[in-house]
């Protein structure tokens, strides 16, 4: 999925600064419509998601505890592949290019890596789009500002909603904002916070604290097409679900570009393997 390859992020991130201004701005007012927009942006989410064949390249940074490290990424039909070229300001030495072009080719010619990666994107996929699916009615929307090229939206958890899984509970116990873009009901920005401690198994089986914070912000890339170009996932604590997501991680996109048609694996890989020199150049 694409528009949802926000993949879990996306969809759970729906939610960070707005909340307290939700909670104590007079000029946030509720309206008898504001869940049906939602809806509305929703639906055209996941219809632009299915139809959207678009494949990209662009460059990846991201900031974690261990470090800044910048990617070269280039999608195609059967999954990306990504090339570190930078680690902390650097660019990587030869030494380190070849053992980074090794990994490259090892997973272009490794089905089993490839379906690991396919089964862990499909997983995030099917998590972002139950988490959309709920947004209407896991949360009280109140609007907040309304021009010309969108619309915001506050949320605070519903009081009768009942989470069914693990994700819902998390989902559930989340505040924040939604921006939605004027004409076309896109999810501009996404923003929230935990609101409250959420546990599993009284806390033996893990535990997500109160305070962890979400954003993410889209843009139009092509017309009815959309990109994440920015995350930034900070929460506190721990819990087996969620270890594909790095808990406290900045991730800006840039440089896009569209990927050639039908690429393959191995094409991307090629591409990979001599970018460094044009990045350079460019610079």
């Amino acid at each position: 999925m694409k528009s949802c390859s926000l993949g879990f992020t996306f969809a759970v991130s729906v939610l960070s600064a707005g909340l307290l201004a939700s909670n104590s701005s007079a000029q946030a007012h509720l309206a008898p419509n504001a869940q049906q927009l939602v809806k509305v942006a929703v639906d055209t989410e996941l219809a632009a998601d299915r139809a959207d064949q678009s494949r990209w390249r662009y460059r990846s940074t991201v900031r974690r505890a261990d470090g800044e490290f910048v990617y070269e990424v280039v999608e195609t039909t059967h999954g990306s592949v990504k090339k570190l070229i930078q680690k902390n300001g650097q660019f990587l030495n030869p030494a380190e290019l070849e053992k980074e072009n090794q990994r490259i080719d090892s997973f272009v010619h490794d089905p089993s890596q490839q379906a690991k990666k396919q089964k862990d994107s499909q997983q995030d996929d099917k998590r972002a789009e139950d988490m959309l699916r709920l947004l209407p009615d896991a949360f009280l929307w109140t609007l907040r500002s309304d021009a010309p090229e969108g619309t915001t939206f506050s949320f605070v958890p519903a009081p009768g909603f009942n989470p069914s899984s693990m994700e819902a509970r998390v989902f559930a116990a989340m505040a924040g904002e939604i921006l939605v873009s004027k004409p076309e009901h896109r999810i501009q920005r996404i923003s929230g916070k935990l609101i409250r401690d959420v546990t599993f198994g009284f806390g033996l089986f893990g535990r997500m604290q109160q305070g962890g914070t979400f954003h993410v912000e889209r843009r139009a890339l092509a017309p009815k097409v959309w990109q994440i170009t920015e995350s930034h996932v900070h929460i506190q604590g721990h819990i087996l679900l969620f270890k594909t997501i790095n808990e406290q991680e900045d991730e800006v996109k840039t440089d896009f570009r569209p990927s050639p048609p039908a690429i393959t694996l191995e094409q991307a890989a090629s591409l990979l393997h001599s970018e460094p020199a044009s990045l350079s150049a460019r610079r």
